[in-house]
This record gives C-alpha cells, sequence and structure tokens, in this order.
C-alpha cells in the first residue's frame, strides 16, 4: 500500500506538475529509503509524525549528507505528505514543521579558462570515441550543458549553420543556446566520423560505437579521467557548466542573457556567479595588490600620532 502512495506521488510530480525525470528518480530514492526505514522500525509512512521524520534525518546524518541533498529530502518529504494531505490520506503535513537549513555561501568549482583549454586537448581525436569525448567536452562547455541534457541530444538539436543548439532541460522546459565555432567544427567531424563507420543507429546526436546511446556515467567517467590526467581533481561534467556561466560573467555577459542560457527559471540561481566572480577578483586582489592586506609601518606610525 505504501508502494502505492509513492508510486501515485512520483507519477504526479512527472506528469501533473512536469517535474524532469532525474527530480522524479531523486525524489523517489528518498522515499525509498524513508520506507525501507518505517519497514524496519515497525511504522507506516502514512502515518508517521515529525518526531518520526526528525528521526529518520538524524539516522541519516551519519552518511555525512551535503547541505543540497538535506535540504531536497525536506522537499521531498513536504511535497510527498502534502500530496497525501490533499488526496485525503492525511489530516495534517507532519514535514511542515521540519526546518529546512539555511543556504550557506556554497561557491560551486570551476576552471580557469587555461585549465579548460588543457581538458579539451585531452581525449586521443584519433579513435571514435576520443572525437566523442572531445565533442561532449566541447559542446558541454560551449553551451552549459548539465549532463543529462548532454546525454538527450539528438542529430536535429543542433543546426551546425545557424550554430543554434536545442535542449530540454529541468522541468522539460526547452531552451535554445547559441553554440560557438570550436564546438560547432568537433561536433562536425564527430558525426562525420559515425557515418564513415556507419554508425548512425538511432536519433541520439552522442553515442558508443555500437550505436547504444552514451551514459551519464560514462561521461562522468571520463571527465573525472581526463581531469586526473592533468592534475585537476574534484572536477565532473558539472563543473563545465559552472565554467561556462563564471566566464560569462567575468566576461561582463549580460546575467539575464547568462540566465536564459542556462535555463534557470529564477535569476537569483543566476546570481550565484556573480558572487563567484566577486570572490575571484578579492581572492587576486588580496593575493597581488601590495596594499591588499597591511598598512606600511610609516602609516601606521602616523596613526598612532
Amino acid at each position: 500500500m505504501d508502494r502505492d502512495h509513492i508510486s501515485e506521488y512520483l507519477s504526479y510530480i512527472q506528469v501533473e506538475k512536469g517535474l524532469a525525470r532525474n527530480s522524479v528518480e531523486s525524489y523517489g530514492r528518498d522515499l525509498s529509503r524513508l520506507n525501507k526505514w518505517c519497514v524496519r522500525n515497525g511504522l507506516d509512512i502514512k502515518n508517521l509524525n515529525v518526531r518520526d521524520l526528525r528521526e529518520w534525518l538524524m539516522d541519516l546524518s551519519h552518511q555525512r549528507l551535503s547541505e543540497n541533498s538535506r535540504r531536497r529530502m525536506i522537499s521531498t518529504l513536504r511535497g510527498f505528505y502534502k500530496f497525501l494531505m490533499f488526496d485525503g490520506h492525511i489530516k495534517k503535513n507532519p514535514a511542515e514543521e521540519i526546518m529546512t537549513p539555511k543556504k550557506g555561501n556554497y561557491l560551486p568549482k570551476f576552471l580557469n579558462q587555461a585549465d579548460i583549454e588543457l581538458l579539451l586537448a585531452v581525449p586521443d581525436v584519433s579513435t571514435e570515441n576520443g572525437l566523442r569525448d572531445r565533442a561532449i567536452l566541447e559542446l558541454m562547455y560551449a553551451c552549459g550543458l548539465r549532463v543529462s541534457e548532454a546525454v538527450d541530444l539528438k542529430l536535429s538539436d543542433i543546426n551546425i549553420d545557424s550554430g543554434i543548439l536545442t535542449c530540454t532541460g529541468k522541468g522539460s522546459k526547452t531552451r535554445k543556446v547559441p553554440v560557438g565555432q570550436s564546438a560547432v567544427e568537433w561536433v562536425k567531424s564527430y558525426v562525420a566520423i559515425r557515418r564513415k563507420n556507419n554508425n548512425m543507429k538511432g536519433d541520439r546526436l552522442f553515442a558508443e560505437p555500437s550505436g547504444k546511446p552514451v551514459s551519464r556515467q560514462v561521461i562522468h567517467g571520463f571527465v573525472k579521467r581526463y581531469a586526473e590526467s592533468i592534475g585537476l581533481y574534484d572536477v565532473s561534467p558539472h563543473t563545465l557548466r559552472h565554467s561556462f556561466a563564471t566566464h560569462l560573467i567575468q566576461n561582463r555577459a549580460d546575467i539575464r542573457s547568462v540566465q536564459q542560457m542556462l535555463g534557470h527559471a529564477d535569476i537569483s540561481t543566476t546570481q550565484i556567479y556573480t558572487h563567484m566572480t566577486d570572490a575571484h577578483l578579492r581572492k587576486t586582489y588580496e593575493n597581488f595588490h601590495p596594499r591588499a592586506r597591511s598598512i606600511p609601518n610609516s602609516e601606521k606610525k602616523l596613526e598612532n600620532e
């Protein structure tokens, strides 16, 4: 019965609220973890109270969840129990009383332009996989793509002549993003080698030599591997998206345009990149300006007189 409530909720947020597949999967994992905890403790997920939910969150604390994961879990709980309440299964939403952690001063990791150039040059483009990887890296950095967006791209989503990419992001929202000439050329080279190798099965832009669409896990794997080969660590596909946005802002791009290219529903999400560049400028200033940190002794003496 509990599983039915969870399935009904996941179907509701996907079909009626239009949440992206990845978000639905994340909420499903959260509720599955909660349901397993309920089974172990002889509880009914439908009848949990706020004390039960807090105890579950405390039990998860030893797993060192990130702040974002904890916030998402609380959001999942609130949405699930709100759904049960509106559906008449419960009278009160127990998750409403759970406090959401305040957002910290988290600044996403990004690569400088020199590191980006090094990373792009790593794949062995004499092979089909290497050429594919180079095209993916170029396109993700050129357009600020999420890894899920890169995986789902179809051959028809990129207009080579106009240099415009159409992609579908969170909430099934479609946006158009300009593609730089470098990325366009690498994509053209990759598609040409696929045609030469008779590897054009299906409609996905990026595929394995067998024709099977490339997966998110494959992209995560080669980005990490290529980055570590040049001494860069904790680099993920999302680092390319952060780098795309940061470099645009650093070069004085209009924040509304950046918001549109990233597909952010709220401009406050995009504004984190202005904070990132502010922090970067401050760090650069403090490291290199001779008067950033200290007052010369002669001036200290004048101040004291």
